[in-house]
């Protein structure tokens, strides 16, 4: 623990060398300019590199100013992943980013300071901060609103701590089921993928990089299932999260995946990273490579060689430390990386610190009160979240375990078995890229790990306990673990630093005994049997893969055997990806899928199971029943794939909706900017409840260059029983376009007839109505609107 500090540095503001500036784009270049010309060579090559905070202390915890002088003396680009390195709290760490942004404003050549990021996929990762639900459950909530909320409370706190750039999110369009990392993503379509890591910018950064955290988008351009996409569906479909992050939020900050683009790696290719992103998009932001990707450039036999092509391929800047950089001045000396190159990503950095007010006469680079995290308002928003991503795939009437109707009755269900894995664990909460797994997954292989600096996560038998209506009694048993052997597969891809065998090769200890023999003997003995199972932190995440997507370890033949007791088992899986239940699904009374929802995720679950709320998220996956190692998704043909058991889309509610009175004009000229759908939805049913109306769009003739159906809008729409709203959609003439290069890379949009369709699901269409356009052909490089907006 830092004892003191050494230099009086906690004000709200420190005080820069450089002029303040209006935040105009051609002062910020002329700052630019003119900053970039007074730098000497190494402070340019500094700028380009980063490295870890904690390294700059003595074991006393003070600002070791040896080390400074002789780590950092022409200063540094960036600090990595700065909140996750050490178990403190976020005032400590925001002292710390105050003695180190005074040491560089003070004693290096031109008093630049650094840019401090950190991951803030589901929250802020450090210790105690809250831990909102993984993204793929998040997206199933069709609730941009929530997710612009969740990341205004993580950037304003993470700011107060001294972070300025995050380097999410991830909003990868991953179609591939069995990816590791999909958890992270919002999901098989590039719509909903771009709603949601749109309104993640604009929440994070809240419209201005001096006040809000930078979002990073990655991990372009395909990673996850789209890297081999044609050029029409990479650049309609897998392109446009990144794109809308840019141009519809002003993201500046960008980083390229693991994998390779036509025969490329993405780190240093310069069709995805030059021609698309900079000459096409106009991006004008900064590129910065994931950790250690330089690094693992084939074909490349020194640091020098794999520096050349990242920076000559459009890559800004080497995370995590800089090695394969700290060569760039060998490399402009032997001719092998043109100055304007060299120049062009130092200036990109530059650039984004003047954006960020880093270089103002008062920049804002930490505050001074206390930084409180895991407020009220941040679990309140965790809670809703969750509540809003968790779907019910099946229900035969079992749920909610406790209806209205059955109160004071015999058909009460009275005695509840929990049990399974997932049930008393917070390896059901929590995603990776959370606090608790990231510091599990990199510490706890070498230290004892416990869970005192974390926020309370409400594991599912707490929930249960906690909120069970009288008459309830809730018993527990294990009954089976994850895994009873290693199922983590060794292997070399991701982040170079997991590749540790000791580090992958290990599985969860759950702390408690699984007695198989005492939960079957609980069981017979229960109305209704809650079976939670699924994936933990070991078991799914980023350098993490195991054989097959079936249920890990004998959890499939403990649930079998649950179900052979007669009792209705209530199926709840966690985990980050869908997992193939095929085999038991239909004959389970309920499937809900959680994913991983947060710290309050066992209050959520726990809240469906009883009825206190309806569940209301729908699939932003095609969920497979079985085993597919290739991209699916539902827009490539409007009939279901067979090998999906619930479609993109799908989810159950505890009530039923009805949809009616669809108008639409029925003709609009190719040159009209827009147009306004309206329709009504009544709930059916008895209960409130949530309905996401989903709005898509399908060709009619086989020569009509679009999807053979695609989302292009949807709206939540809460209900009283029996109450209908009227919903007003204005959808713009751009979305009927779709992508060609010919010559230039374009935007269409053609005369033809085209086929409205509102659904509950991709599936589930319920209204139709054929839209003629007519007029010219329209060309235009980009779109000018790629969201439909729901008029209120």
């Amino acid at each position: 623990m830092m004892k003191q500090i050494t230099t009086t540095v906690c004000a709200t503001v420190l005080m820069a060398s450089c002029c303040n500036i209006n935040n105009t784009e051609q002062q910020v270049n002329q700052q630019v300019d003119e900053l970039y010309n007074r730098m000497s060579q190494p402070e340019r090559i500094a700028q380009l590199r980063s490295g870890y905070m904690d390294e700059l202390f003595d074991a006393e915890g003070n600002l070791d100013t040896v080390k400074c002088k002789q780590l950092i003396p022409y200063g540094i680009g960036h600090f990595s992943q700065y909140a996750s390195q050490e178990l403190v709290d976020a005032n400590f760490l925001r002292k710390r980013v105050a003695v180190v942004q005074d040491w560089l404003i003070h004693h290096t050549p031109n008093g630049i300071p650094a840019l401090f990021h950190e991951e803030v996929l589901s929250g802020i990762n450090t210790q105690d901060a809250t831990v909102y639900p993984q993204q793929i459950g998040q997206a199933c909530s069709f609730n941009p609103e929530l997710a612009e909320l969740k990341t205004l409370q993580t950037g304003t706190a993470l700011r107060k701590m001294g972070g300025v750039l995050s380097l999410s999110p991830m909003v990868d369009v991953c179609r591939t089921p069995s990816f590791n990392r999909l958890e992270e993503s919002y999901g098989e379509d590039g719509y909903l993928s771009a709603v949601m890591g749109t309104a993640f910018v604009k929440g994070l950064q809240q419209g201005d990089l001096k006040k809000g955290v930078g979002a990073c988008s990655k991990h372009y351009l395909g990673y996850g299932g789209g890297g081999d996409a044609d050029e029409k569906e990479m650049m309609e479909d897998i392109l446009l999260p990144h794109e809308t992050m840019i141009r519809l939020a002003g993201s500046k900050a960008l980083m390229p995946g693991y994998h390779a683009v036509h025969g490329t790696k993405c780190v240093a290719n310069s069709e995805i990273l030059n021609d698309i992103l900079r000459d096409y998009l106009g991006f004008d932001g900064m590129v910065v490579s994931d950790y250690t990707a330089i690094d693992q450039l084939p074909g490349l036999d020194t640091p020098l060689q794999k520096a050349v092509a990242a920076i000559n391929g459009g890559n800004d800047v080497d995370f995590p430390r800089g090695e394969n950089y700290q060569y760039l001045q060998e490399a402009l000396d032997k001719g092998l990386v043109k100055k304007e190159v060299f120049e062009r990503a130092v200036k990109d950095v530059l650039r984004y610190k003047i954006r960020a007010g880093l270089m103002d006469k008062n920049p804002y680079l930490y505050s001074a009160e206390d930084v409180k995290l895991d407020t009220k308002e941040e679990r309140q928003t965790a809670y809703d979240i969750a509540s809003q991503s968790i779907v019910l795939l099946e229900n035969n009437g079992v749920l909610p375990l406790v209806k209205e109707a059955d109160v004071n009755s015999a058909k009460q269900v009275k005695n509840i078995l929990l049990t399974g894995p997932n049930a008393n664990s917070i390896w059901a909460m929590c995603g990776d890229y959370s606090f608790p797994s990231m510091f599990y997954f990199w510490q706890s292989w070498k230290k004892k790990w416990d869970d005192s600096h974390l926020p309370h996560i409400v594991k599912l038998l707490e929930a249960m306990q906690a909120s069970k209506p009288e008459g309830i009694n809730i018993k527990y048993s294990r009954g089976c673990d994850w895994t009873e052997e290693i199922e983590t597969k060794f292997e070399e891809s991701g982040d170079k630093r997991a590749w540790e065998y000791q580090l992958l090769h290990r599985k969860v200890d759950s702390g408690e005994k699984a007695d198989k023999a005492e939960a079957l003997a609980m069981a017979k003995e229960s109305d209704v049997i809650v079976a939670a199972v699924g994936e933990n932190v070991m078991l799914c995440g980023e350098n993490r893969e195991r054989d097959g997507l079936k249920l890990p370890g004998k959890q499939e033949e403990y649930v079998e055997e649950l179900l052979s007791t007669g009792k209705p088992v209530v199926l709840v899986v966690f985990g980050g990806r869908a997992q193939v239940i095929s085999k038991i699904a239909k004959r389970c009374a309920a499937v809900i899928q959680a994913w991983y929802p947060g710290e309050e995720g066992g209050t959520a679950v726990a809240d469906i199971l009883y009825g206190k709320i309806s569940p209301s998220a729908k699939l932003s996956v095609s969920y497979p029943n079985t085993e597919v190692y290739e991209p699916i998704c539902y827009n490539y043909s409007t009939r279901q794939d067979a090998r999906v058991e619930w479609p993109f889309g799908y989810g159950l509610s505890y009530t039923t909706f009805a949809y009616k009175n669809l108008q639409a004009v029925k003709e609009l000229s190719t040159a009209s900017e827009s147009s306004n759908i309206y329709f009504e939805v009544t709930n059916t049913g008895k209960v409130r409840a949530d309905e996401i109306a989903q709005v898509y769009l399908s060709p009619t003739q086989s020569n009509q260059q679009i999807h053979p159906i695609q989302l292009q809008g949807f709206t939540r729409i809460s209900l009283n029983p029996g109450e209908t709203k009227r919903v007003c959609i204005k959808f713009y003439t751009d979305q009927f376009g779709y992508y060609s290069h010919r010559g230039n890379r374009q935007w269409n949009i053609a005369p033809g007839t085209y086929e409205l369709k509102i659904g509950a699901s991709s599936q589930d269409i319920r209204l139709k109505q054929q839209i003629v356009l007519t007029g010219d052909k329209v060309v235009k490089p980009l779109r000018d609107h790629y969201f439909s907006e729901v008029i209120r």
